[in-house]
């Protein structure tokens, strides 16, 4: 596992370009303290940052192909590597190392960009062909890896994190409205763009080829939309979804390092560590973390889980310097990010590296099987107001005190289906109807009702419960999920490998009807069919929680402070926020009247992560952690 950063057609004296790449690693030394490599010709600059997985002593990177012609640097982990490599050698090409990293220089020579149909796990990476001032970005099927890159005086920088693009000086970095509308309304910055103008994301399944003088090129490889297979039974499925299953694992335990996996207790981590102890030598490490709280607590399920599994469990309660861990987790990010759950994930990933370099996780699992209980919840809902009525009916709820009860719902009802799943997964963004943002952040985003077109308008077709999946695949999972693991394990230097998004089972999960993953009110249908006799009873009886930190005592408490921060008017969130609807919020909340601690939360990040923009301190891990309070088991 990696950071990688790099520019090419920029033309500068060599040592400035040397200094230049220098800082851009530096930026993301997290993503990997063990080794740097650097490149520096004419035009180009390519660097990584390394944490070592595979072929520690000879894997160091830019690595290159027999004459040097064409170098990559790579982040993530490619499986299939040796099953790759015998063709290639049949073919003539010499390796040098038995790293997975040359894999990708002789596949580029056999078949060019194409080359990525060919891979198997999560990868992003820069390879450059000298001989067609050629530079090829690419970026894994489900996003599981990040990669940003922008056009600049001529020529095309890349960096793993946005903190590689804000330590290279020549690069000016201004916010862009519609990002933070977008962020204030989901919690996150969808790709492919990104908090800062002019700054994109790669997405997920694409690759992207630069030339001197041309456009960048950026298209698709691959899709997760595939042809249901409404013939196929469970029966026919189980096994399959068990085979695959064992064979994602299988490769994910490839490591020279110490191997250990996450586990909740729920269904989709617990699939995961019992498939591991099936196909390990010696007990599995797992790791599990809570809070004293009760309903944010998963750890003495998941430690039942363990003793049932025979792994050798760590579990952690924290009591923790709130305050200053809030700080740390939110400028770990490199772009505001207001999934609370990103604290107990830093947390569990710091527990976990203590004792190993690489854990798997089980997330992916509810896009895929449809598990998360919002499907549900959607699916029982009534039909909404007929459209002639829409526009009276929404006129006179925006009328209504925001405290009235009932309002929301009726604001509800007026929305369209797709507006109505919106409503579920983000805030709107207009004062008038409950959200915070200023005129013209409002102009520069979307309604509910326009929120997801883009996403829901790739998956006409699909039966209802697969479209909400598909719709949260290529928008929630990359855009939240995975972004959450990635910078909350790559901020200790921990790799996190993801078994059930393994494209080869992914393929197969989303050809299946939504009748398979959704049945008589219960998520992942078919996925617990396939578990049953395989794991603890318990896990698939536990009940979904979801991995939530306290914030609502918080705000009580530890981080009241924090909401006079937000109503100081000096607060940097006002350049996008009404400072009358952000009054309304805190007060309602204080008054007990609504629970208003999740968008308060997006309000603190904003605050937090303006002033580290500010301060060119966005994406910097700090260097220990953070203070607290625990119970080690």
């Amino acid at each position: 596992m990696c950071g990688i950063a790099g520019y090419a057609g920029w033309q500068r004296a060599p040592e400035v370009s040397r200094a230049e790449l220098r800082a851009m690693c530096d930026a993301i030394r997290h993503r990997g303290p063990d080794d740097a490599g650097y490149l520096v010709e004419p035009g180009l600059a390519l660097g990584m940052r390394r944490l070592s997985i595979i072929d520690r002593a000879g894997g160091a990177q830019p690595l290159g192909n027999e004459d040097g012609r064409i170098q990559v640097v790579f982040n993530g982990e490619i499986y299939n590597y040796r099953e790759l490599r015998e063709p290639l050698e049949r073919a003539g090409h010499r390796f040098r190392t038995h790293s997975d990293t040359e894999v990708l220089v002789h596949l580029y020579e056999e078949h060019g960009a194409r080359m990525v149909t060919h891979l198997r796990g999560m990868f992003a990476f820069a390879l450059w062909d000298a001989a067609e001032r050629r530079l090829l970005l690419a970026r894994d099927r489900l996003g599981i890896k990040p990669l940003y890159y922008s056009e600049a005086a001529g020529g095309l920088v890349f960096a793993s994190e946005l903190g590689s693009l804000q330590a290279l000086g020549p690069l000016r970095l201004e916010i862009e409205p519609a990002a933070v509308a977008d962020y204030l309304a989901l919690g996150y910055v969808p790709d492919p763009g990104s908090i800062y103008r002019g700054v994109h994301k790669l997405p997920p399944a694409h690759v992207l080829q630069w030339q001197p003088g041309r456009a960048p090129q950026v298209e698709a490889y691959w899709s997760p939309l595939r042809a249901t297979d409404r013939a196929i039974t469970a029966d026919e499925a189980v096994p399959e979804i068990r085979r695959l299953l064992a064979e994602a694992v299988r490769y994910r335990l490839i490591a020279e390092v110490p191997l250990g996996a996450f586990l909740s207790g729920g269904v989709d981590s617990t699939a995961v560590v019992a498939e591991m102890a099936r196909q390990m030598d010696r007990p599995v490490r797992t790791f599990s973390i809570g809070f004293e709280e009760p309903e944010f607590n998963e750890a003495p399920v998941a430690a039942r889980v363990a003793r049932a599994l025979g792994t050798e469990h760590t579990e952690l309660i924290v009591r923790p310097d709130v305050d200053r861990l809030v700080e740390q987790v939110v400028l770990a990010f490199d772009e505001p990010f207001a999934d609370s759950s990103a604290i107990p994930t830093y947390l569990v990933s710091q527990l976990a590296r203590e004792s190993v370099t690489v854990a798997l996780s089980g997330d992916g699992g509810d896009e895929l099987f449809g598990g998360y209980s919002r499907y549900a919840d959607f699916l029982a809902r009534e039909t909404p107001v007929p459209g002639p009525l829409r526009g009276a009916l929404r006129r006179f709820a925006r009328r209504l005190p925001h405290s009235a009860r009932g309002r929301n719902r009726l604001l509800e009802w007026t929305r369209s289906a797709e507006g109505r799943y919106a409503g579920m997964v983000a805030y709107p963004l207009a004062a008038e109807e409950g959200g915070v943002g200023r005129p013209e952040v409002v102009a520069a985003g979307s309604t509910l009702d326009g929120l997801l077109t883009r996403w829901f308008e790739q998956v006409r077709g699909y039966d209802r419960l697969s479209q909400l999946a598909l719709v949260d695949l290529l928008s929630y999972l990359p855009g939240d999920i995975l972004t959450k693991v990635d910078r909350a394990s790559m901020a200790v230097s921990l790799e996190a490998r993801v078994p059930l998004l393994d494209h080869k089972l992914a393929e197969f999960v989303l050809a299946l009807p939504g009748e398979l993953k959704h049945r008589d009110g219960v998520g992942k249908w078919v996925f617990r069919r396939a578990l049953a006799g395989q794991v603890p009873e318990l896990s698939l009886a536990k009940r979904k929680q979801g991995f939530g930190v306290p914030l609502r005592p918080w705000f009580r408490h530890e981080l009241r402070h924090r909401l006079e921060q937000l109503l100081n008017p000096g607060s940097p969130i006002y350049a996008y926020v009404l400072p009358g609807a952000v009054q309304r919020v805190v007060g309602e909340h204080r008054q007990g009247r609504r629970d208003h601690s999740p968008l308060l939360w997006r309000l603190l990040v904003l605050h937090l992560w303006l002033g580290a923009h500010a301060r060119r301190g966005v994406g910097r891990p700090a260097a220990e952690p953070a203070a607290r309070s625990l119970s080690l088991r």
